[in-house]
């Protein structure tokens, strides 16, 4: 595992217009005089809210921006524009995206929300997070053969760049970017997989042991004393993910508290000692 683990979840980063806004749209408006497919940026006004802006997409994704050829990246770098939007902590219906169903979707560049799927009155949930990419009304529009609840819960005050329709576009002049972005969708899927493999263990102590290490993997920081897992999640919410009740989580964190393994700090959880598979294989012994 990286001694070194990136954290940007829980970043806020006031964005504001790049000083030669008005020279990019009035360029967009010539090329939309002259036929450009790329018209609609026209639409794009900083002036639209508060909670409104425009960003340079690879300035804010270093991965993607390294994806693109020395040569081209300058250019990549300065064309690839997208509106900005921001979602404040707390539930959230994915309003407004309809809009944008010809696009890639919405780009997570910080921030920390959850997607929670509901089945009989069960549910399960999933953490997203910067580089993710989502398409909240995806499926949601067809009727299910099983009745589910779906929805998604605001966890950090998210960032999202909006790949509409014409921002897609831009970023298609760019064939380096896509085999990355469609990188993105697998991750989502194999980050599920392992969350599936968790959930098959028997000890919910150990289900939870082995998510926070899990999540560490991708925004934990390594210090003196631990790794951090700057996330917090209530125990109702740490119980969706590793498929258990509430009440046995609680019971579930005070053994591992106990044991060492996994306290409580202010900006999250504290992780102690080695990720658990080295754990697992202390315990197989143990049995045996």
């Amino acid at each position: 595992m990286s001694q070194l683990l990136r954290f940007r979840a829980g970043a806020q980063i006031e964005m504001r217009p790049p000083s030669d806004l008005a020279a990019m749209l009035g360029a967009e408006h010539h090329r939309r005089k002259s036929g450009d497919g790329c018209a609609r940026l026209s639409r794009v006004s900083p002036h639209r809210g508060p909670s409104e802006d425009l960003c340079h997409v690879l300035k804010e994704d270093a991965d993607l921006l390294s994806a693109v050829t020395a040569e081209r990246r300058q250019q990549a770098a300065e064309e690839c524009i997208a509106r900005c939007v921001r979602v404040p902590p707390g539930p959230w219906k994915g309003d407004g995206t309809e809009e944008i169903r010809d696009g890639l979707g919405l780009l997570v560049l910080d921030g920390l929300l959850l997607r929670r799927v509901g089945v009989d009155g069960r549910y399960g949930a999933e953490l997203l997070g910067e580089s993710d990419i989502l398409r909240p009304w995806q499926g949601e529009g067809t009727e299910p053969v099983l009745p589910r609840t779906t929805g998604w819960v605001v966890l950090s005050g998210t960032r999202f760049a909006v790949l509409d329709a014409v921002a897609t576009r831009r970023i298609a002049r760019y064939p380096d970017l896509i085999g990355p972005l469609v990188g993105r969708a697998l991750d989502r899927s194999r980050n599920l997989t392992i969350n599936m493999a968790i959930i098959h263990h028997p000890r919910i102590d150990t289900r939870l042991h082995m998510l926070f290490w899990h999540l560490a993997d991708r925004w934990g920081r390594v210090r003196g004393d631990g790794t951090v897992l700057p996330i917090q999640l209530t125990h109702r919410y740490l119980a969706e993910l590793v498929a258990a009740s509430r009440p046995t989580v609680t019971a579930a964190l005070a053994e591992l508290s106990a044991r060492g393994l996994v306290s409580s700090v202010e900006v999250g959880w504290l992780l102690s000692g080695q990720p658990p598979g080295e754990l697992l294989e202390v315990e197989v012994r143990h049995a045996a």
